[in-house]
């Protein structure tokens, strides 16, 4: 292994530990899609997420669309919690105590439709955590012993509530509209999540973090399908016209997290910057240690996108008459993309590092990331 790149990886682990903000709070609940499912979906509609995912840090399929942890995971791992576990996995260990993870992949923050991926809304999700809460208070009140596996009642109001969706409602609307009718989708789409948030309000939520969408028309799966014509592409060989979509949307996101403030100023509001983390990485990615910016890890095909929309991750099929299967890459570490749709798990690390820095939080961190 190149050694540059190894003593690049070990500083990307450790800043999240010696970085200087107090990041601590005793529960978090996480709502969104599939950059944040720790086996959401798997559970809820047994969706199959089988090898090779999971297998840089699980060894195994563990829920997540990813070889490994993702950015949640890593926050996790910053505050010395456990990962979360997902609100609708009956048979995992029945452990809460540290909050509940209700994202799930396919996830939109409008309503489903019938042929929806995921039927968990973000409406959906945010009714899941208000059962969720009053279920878990009742059995408090009958039995202090489950204060073992349960959030207290306080960590409700002192708790993080981590928020990663929209990225599907704009995704989706691309097969179906054209560039201005998906642009006027927008508020729509955020007006839906505003009246969430303020129901996680109304229930005591207090302090929240919202992510905002990553650089859409970067992911291979998107630039396979709409970037057939070069002149339809970016500075970063990217599809500009979803790139542009989620500029417009985090416009509109940053604008609506800074009314929520205002409105509800007893809240901690804090939006993460996800975009220019992941553009900055995408962009620079040979400072950074990777090789690949925009060919997926798990594919097949080839460079320079290694993604064929006609067999997934982990498949074996018979493609032109001939069985093939589309394999994880030898270095998983070499590559941002996974799967055509999702990061690696060293991307989500170094996502992760940078959200720790407080360089991309707005408002800007004092000191102390613990709000309560």
């Amino acid at each position: 292994m190149d050694s540059t790149f190894f003593i690049l990886q070990i500083l990307i682990y450790l800043l999240p530990k010696v970085n200087s903000l107090n990041f601590s709070y005793p529960s978090v609940f996480i709502f969104g899609d599939s950059n944040s499912d720790t086996g959401g979906l798997a559970a809820g509609i047994a969706f199959p997420v089988g090898p090779p995912n999971g297998q840089t840090f699980f060894q195994e399929p563990a829920g997540r669309f990813c070889d490994g942890r993702l950015i949640a995971d890593f926050l996790m791992d910053a505050m010395d919690l456990p990962f979360i576990n997902p609100y609708l996995d009956s048979v995992a260990a029945p452990d809460f105590q540290n909050g509940c993870n209700f994202a799930t992949g396919g996830s939109t923050v409008l309503p489903a439709k019938a042929n929806a991926i995921s039927p968990f809304s973000f409406g959906i999700q945010v009714a899941q955590f208000i059962r969720f809460k009053a279920r878990v208070l009742e059995l408090l009140a009958n039995d202090k012993k489950l204060q073992e596996y349960l959030p207290s009642q306080d960590s409700f109001g002192q708790g993080l509530y981590m928020i990663d969706i929209g990225q599907n409602d704009i995704d989706g609307a691309y097969y179906s509209k054209s560039d201005s009718q998906v642009l006027a989708l927008i508020p729509t789409i955020l007006s839906e999540l505003q009246n969430g948030i303020k129901k996680l309000y109304e229930e005591g939520a207090r302090n929240f973090w919202i992510h905002n969408m990553g650089p859409l028309g970067c992911l291979p799966r998107i630039i396979a399908i709409f970037g057939k014509n070069t002149s339809k592409l970016d500075e970063l060989q990217c599809v500009g016209s979803h790139n542009q979509a989620a500029k417009l949307f985090n416009l509109q996101l940053h604008a609506l997290s800074a009314d929520f403030q205002a409105e509800f100023p007893e809240a901690k509001v804090i939006y993460v910057d996800i975009y220019s983390i992941k553009s900055d990485l995408i962009a620079n990615y040979s400072q950074y240690g990777f090789k690949q910016a925009l060919a997926a890890c798990c594919g097949y095909g080839g460079l320079p996108l290694n993604f064929d929309t006609r067999i997934a991750c982990g498949e074996t099929k018979v493609l032109n008459g001939t069985m093939v299967t589309a394999g994880a890459c030898s270095n998983t570490i070499e590559y941002v993309n996974w799967d055509g749709n999702h990061y690696t798990e060293a991307a989500n690390q170094h996502v992760s590092s940078q959200i720790l820095s407080g360089k991309y939080l707005d408002p800007p961190p004092n000191v102390d990331l613990h709000f309560s």
